[in-house]
């Protein structure tokens, strides 16, 4: 279930711990705050699951309920959750970013010299999206996805992004064990991406969901 907003609603409930979290965040930082918790309560309403507070776990991400894998992203002009129950995905990650150049001097940090290569090819071929913003939140949503599998960090330097720009969907070929699932380990994860305007705002959105059960066949067993 994926519940998305594009505009922060006034006079959103906030549970106190909710509330204890944000407390001395400046006014922006607090409704973008809530606003993602308020599209995460719906996305699990989805599922059937009641309302409760969403806290921090750990490194930051969010504690789900039990049997629920969850991902949740807020950059300008949008706002967006996704759940799904354990049974079917093992995790799920998500990101929005604004379709716009990453300010200079960060695009070095996050992509490798092919990758780099790759992106000016891309961006003199398909010039209306911002590549190495695309590969920012494609990376992000490959940490999202494999922390809660890993149980550990990961650098930007942990995987290559390959962007298809005919499909809308990416590769991210990790150069660290991946996570196991099913019994098998997973070395690359496939996902999804998009690019949108609602209101003058521009922003790219990627996502990649991680079935329970076998991994693909392309991914390597190295168990």
């Amino acid at each position: 279930m994926i519940a998305e907003l594009f505009a922060d609603p006034p006079d959103i409930h906030l549970y106190p711990e909710e509330a204890d979290m944000v407390k001395r965040a400046v006014d922006k930082r607090r409704r973008e705050f809530a606003t993602v918790r308020l599209c995460a309560r719906t996305a699990l309403a989805g599922l059937g699951i009641p309302p409760g507070p969403i806290l921090h776990g750990p490194e930051g991400a969010p504690a789900w309920p039990e049997g629920v894998a969850g991902s949740m992203t807020h950059c300008p002009g949008y706002r967006a959750a996704a759940v799904a129950r354990t049974a079917a995905v093992a995790s799920v990650g998500i990101d929005a970013e604004p379709n716009s150049a990453l300010p200079r001097g960060i695009e070095r940090m996050v992509a490798s010299p092919g990758e780099r290569r790759a992106l000016d090819r891309l961006t003199l071929s398909h010039p209306g999206v911002a590549w190495d913003r695309l590969l920012f939140s494609a990376k992000e949503s490959t940490y999202k996805a494999c922390f809660p599998l890993m149980g550990r960090l990961m650098d930007f330097s942990d995987c290559t992004i390959t962007p298809d720009p005919e499909s809308g969907t990416f590769s991210s070929s990790l150069h660290v064990p991946g996570p196991v699932v099913g019994g098998r380990r997973v070395d690359t994860l496939t996902g999804q991406w998009r690019t949108a305007t609602r209101e003058g705002v521009e922003y790219v959105a990627t996502m990649i969901v991680v079935p329970a059960g076998p991994a693909p066949a392309a991914s390597a067993d190295r168990s």
